[in-house]
């Protein structure tokens, strides 16, 4: 048989007890304090009131006048008697300065001697102490009276019990813990309606599972490759994780910051701001490609939103490669059909007999390859540069553009550094092309002219390195002045988005030119359209022999 083992107190049920138990000690200890307190001040109390009327009888001319008298207490003893009546204390003696009594409320105790200290009162002094006597432990004061001569001719005592003094004070304890039980129930009832409260917020969990849970949440957050950012309310940085600080390019203490300040870019900022969830939001920092999704808190008022950030820079390249690869294989599939149909009219040629114009026919489609072949290779024998021209062109013949590399390009094999990646190379010229055999289709003499060339670099030794420039112009409508700065931002195009979405390849172009501490820019071409000139610099030292000069 399986005993069940109890499920620990949770958290707000563990603080609800511990602050009823304190709640419950405070009071307690409070109601304590001033029961002891009210003990006290009532025996001060009662030392002051059996002091005045000690004092008052003492000073009394008819108490002096019956001393003097050869039987004092015939008269003494009804005089106390009134006393006692009038001021609520227990008995006034009056005796002599032996201590014998003149005056007892119990009448067998007078002429005995009186229970008590009278010292002090012999020598003048008034003075209250709590002794027991006859009637039982009292608060008595006991002074002396005094003739004319300022002699000691008598004492008086005037006490009130112990007893009666308690009786007072339970009075006031009653009163005290009425107040004491009202306090406590107020207390908990506040103390549960917090902890109420608190047993929501932590979902009845106690500390023990809340401390575990904190450490799978500082594990999962380190484990995560993906950025994670949680913003408050105000848009403030409440939480970010090693990965989601790696894409954003955040160092430092954020936490406690406005998105604002972060210095992302101004659509990624707009993203992270909106009050809408964005899903699968594609945005460009400096140096990477990130994939943005958002959601907001739940949960009543805005409590702030979570951000899920996702590097696919590597695959927007090898995306971007791909769509070059499409592009290159439908290009060749054309040829394949155009070359299927030269050799079937070569074909038709010598079986009609003409066998010296097929001859003519197949020798100038061959020339004419190959010229363009060696225009470009002549031009750019940069191994990648060239196969990205070669294939570029087919692509814009397929769409009706003339795509020409001009004559000052000069660009030799292994000028380029080993730190400018083919990769990077592609996705600068090959989205340049694309994006102005966009803007050339369907224009007069719609024609791209490409321009690539290395400069040498400054003489001397701390001369500036050479750069390489690329420069790709189109006969198409050419930019808006306004937009020239807009033109590179992610989702900017002049032509309707299609299915995969529209301008990010001039966003990718600036990206790569950033990363490579390059310069972009854009202006008219003289024959109309636009020029985007590219210019990167070359950290390796360039051999003058290899370099080409010119300019476009």
């Amino acid at each position: 048989m399986r005993i069940p083992v109890p499920r620990p107190r949770s958290l707000a049920g563990q603080l609800f007890a511990v602050q009823a138990v304190l709640i419950a000690a405070v009071v307690a200890g409070y109601a304590l304090f001033m029961y002891v307190s009210d003990q006290r001040q009532a025996q001060d109390a009662a030392g002051r009131q059996a002091t005045a009327v000690a004092r008052a009888v003492a000073d009394s001319p008819s108490v002096r006048a019956a001393i003097r008298t050869p039987h004092p207490s015939a008269q003494l003893q009804p005089y106390a008697l009134r006393v006692m009546r009038d001021t609520d204390v227990d008995f006034v003696t009056i005796m002599d300065p032996r201590g014998i009594r003149w005056t007892h409320p119990v009448p067998s105790e007078i002429g005995r001697h009186f229970l008590g200290n009278t010292g002090r009162a012999l020598r003048g002094e008034t003075f209250t102490e709590t002794y027991t006597g006859t009637l039982g432990a009292s608060v008595r004061a006991v002074t002396p009276v005094e003739d004319d001569d300022k002699r000691i001719v008598g004492l008086v005592s005037a006490g009130i019990k112990v007893e009666a003094i308690s009786e007072r004070v339970r009075g006031q304890v009653t009163a005290l813990v009425g107040w004491a039980a009202g306090a406590l129930a107020l207390g908990a009832v506040g103390t549960y309606v917090v902890n109420a409260r608190l047993r929501r917020h932590t979902h009845g969990m106690n500390a023990t599972e809340l401390s575990r849970m904190h450490d799978y949440h500082q594990a999962a957050l380190h484990a995560v490759r993906e950025g994670l950012l949680m913003l408050d309310g105000q848009f403030r940085v409440a939480l970010i994780n090693d990965g989601g600080r790696e894409l954003l390019g955040v160092a430092g203490d954020v936490v406690g910051s406005s998105v604002a300040d972060l210095g992302l870019p101004a659509p990624l900022t707009g993203a992270l701001l909106s009050s809408e969830p964005r899903v699968d939001e594609v945005h460009l920092t400096a140096d990477r490609v990130l994939v943005v999704n958002t959601s907001p808190v739940s949960g009543g008022e805005r409590r702030g939103s979570v951000a899920t950030l996702r590097d696919v820079t590597e695959l927007q390249s090898l995306m971007g490669e791909l769509d070059s690869e499409r592009g290159f294989t439908q290009a060749l599939r054309s040829q394949a059909h155009e070359a299927a149909n030269r050799l079937h009219t070569v074909v038709s040629l010598i079986e009609l007999g003409r066998a010296e114009e097929a001859v003519d026919f197949a020798t100038a489609e061959l020339e004419l390859a190959q010229a363009l072949t060696d225009q470009v290779v002549a031009a750019v024998s940069e191994p990648v540069l060239a196969a990205l021209l070669l294939g570029k062109t087919a692509q814009a013949n397929e769409r009706g553009v003339e795509l020409v590399v001009s004559g000052d390009s000069r660009l030799d094999d292994g000028v380029l550094p080993a730190s400018l990646s083919a990769r990077d190379l592609v996705t600068i010229l090959g989205n340049l092309i694309d994006n102005a055999v966009d803007a050339a289709q369907g224009s007069t003499r719609a024609r791209v002219t490409v321009t690539a060339y290395a400069t040498e670099p400054t003489a001397g030794a701390g001369g500036a390195g050479g750069e390489l420039v690329l420069k790709v112009a189109d006969t198409g409508p050419g930019v808006d002045g306004g937009h020239t700065d807009l033109v590179f931002q992610r989702g900017f195009s002049t032509k309707p988005s299609g299915p995969g979405g529209r301008g990010l390849g001039l966003a990718l172009v600036r990206q790569a030119v950033h990363r490579h501490t390059g310069d972009l820019s854009v202006a008219g071409a003289e024959g109309g359209g636009a020029e985007f000139v590219v210019r990167l610099p070359l950290r390796a030292a360039v051999p003058a022999a290899r370099m080409g000069g010119g300019g476009a």
